[in-house]
């Protein structure tokens, strides 16, 4: 009997020796032995069990690691990641929109697309880097001019891909063509809540496409912004969502920034909004480490090319990804909690909440009022 790599994971070299499986979004820490034995198995010609742990053999195949049938993929290469390591890329491939949402934080929409050939090189150099998650956003992202090319290159690389997007554009047609482990959808309320954020008759076209892309096979998240017109909804926002089906909820506060702080529907004091940031279930998008601010492992490449610590500081950006998006990371420094202003015991849980967000309250490294509330330190 031999065994092979099943082709929906792929070996990273991350801060420790790692499997991730890219299709149900699992990651796991291996120690030498155990990844030199998945290598062999990454082989085209798989691995004999002969020397390996039986109760190591048993737990992969039974995750889903490792198959008896023989495997024809192609497997990235595997190299030591920069540390900390990029493991989630937030690509902003173009900010044409087909909605006007009250809350953006874009502001008046420009016709920006960041070219395929730049998309190319990124893809290839974040898979070069160990990533493990893709996140593709916009504007909305299926108005890319290219997007078809786009979606055909995604296929070729070891990392799990996210498609960010209102849900408006979706349809049957299209997609059973996409190649995306995950769709997450905005949804800011029921009909009532979310129409007033983003227009008349938008809640049921994004409904139908949450329940067009379930149908269809695919994992769907789905994101919520708290605002004035939604704060009696959540209840049934959650039974809603869960009864659906959805992997994720995440529920955040818009960043106040420009005209918006002005805006009664979407600037809500941090002790009204803060208390809904315990909305929300499954495991996020992108998670931090021990001892370290949100974003250890995040990076953001916006529309015309810039790479910044997400998509928020796209004005404070580090770089150009004609410079190499790994020249770029190695650019952005962490934030350790113990740098910041907070002196609550639940800092390690938080992890100081959105450093963006609290340097809008006025410091960098002070409390992210929002997220304290959310955690009841404040009370």
């Amino acid at each position: 009997m031999r065994y092979f790599l099943s082709p929906h994971c792929a070996l990273k070299q991350l801060e420790h020796p790692s499997v991730y499986n890219m299709r149900s979004d699992e990651l796991y820490e291996l120690d030498e032995p155990a990844f030199a034995f998945l290598q062999r198995c990454a082989d085209e010609e798989g691995c004999s069990p002969e020397g390996c742990d039986k109760e190591f053999l048993e737990y992969t195949l039974k995750e889903g690691i490792l198959t008896d049938r023989r495997v024809k993929a192609k497997r990235p290469p595997v190299k030591k990641s920069p540390e900390p390591s990029l493991r989630y890329l937030e690509l902003q491939i173009t900010t044409r929109c087909n909605l006007r949402c009250r809350h953006c934080y874009i502001g008046s929409p420009e016709d920006v697309e960041l070219s395929l050939e730049a998309i190319k090189n990124v893809l290839s150099e974040f898979e070069e880097m160990q990533g493990l998650r893709l996140l593709i956003s916009g504007g909305e992202p299926l108005l890319h001019r290219k997007f078809h090319e786009i979606n055909n290159l995604l296929p070729d690389y070891a990392f799990r891909k996210i498609l960010f997007t209102n849900g408006i554009l979706i349809s049957r047609e299209g997609i059973s063509s996409l190649n995306v482990d995950e769709i997450q959808i905005s949804v800011d309320g029921l009909e009532s809540g979310h129409d007033a954020l983003r227009g008349k008759g938008a809640f049921k076209k994004a409904m139908n496409g949450i329940k067009m892309a379930l149908d269809a096979g695919f994992d769907v998240s789905v994101s919520t912004m708290v605002h004035s017109m939604n704060l009696d909804e959540f209840d049934g926002m959650e039974r809603l969502l869960r009864g659906m089906g959805i992997k994720d909820w995440i529920v955040d506060v818009p960043c106040l920034e420009g005209n918006l702080r002005d805006n009664p529907l979407v600037h809500l004091q941090p002790e009204i909004a803060g208390k809904y940031l315990r909305y929300g279930f499954g495991g996020g998008l992108h998670a931090g480490d021990e001892g370290f601010a949100c974003g250890l492992h995040l990076a953001s490449v916006t529309a015309g090319g810039k790479v910044a610590r997400c998509t928020f500081y796209r004005d404070a950006s580090v770089g150009s990804v004609d410079e190499g998006l790994d020249v770029c990371w190695r650019r952005i420094e962490p934030v350790r909690l113990d740098e910041l202003e907070c002196d609550c015991d639940v800092r390690e849980a938080c992890r100081g909440g959105c450093r963006y967000r609290a340097g809008l309250l006025g410091n960098s490294l002070g409390k992210d009022l929002y997220r304290c509330f959310a955690y009841g330190v404040n009370k």
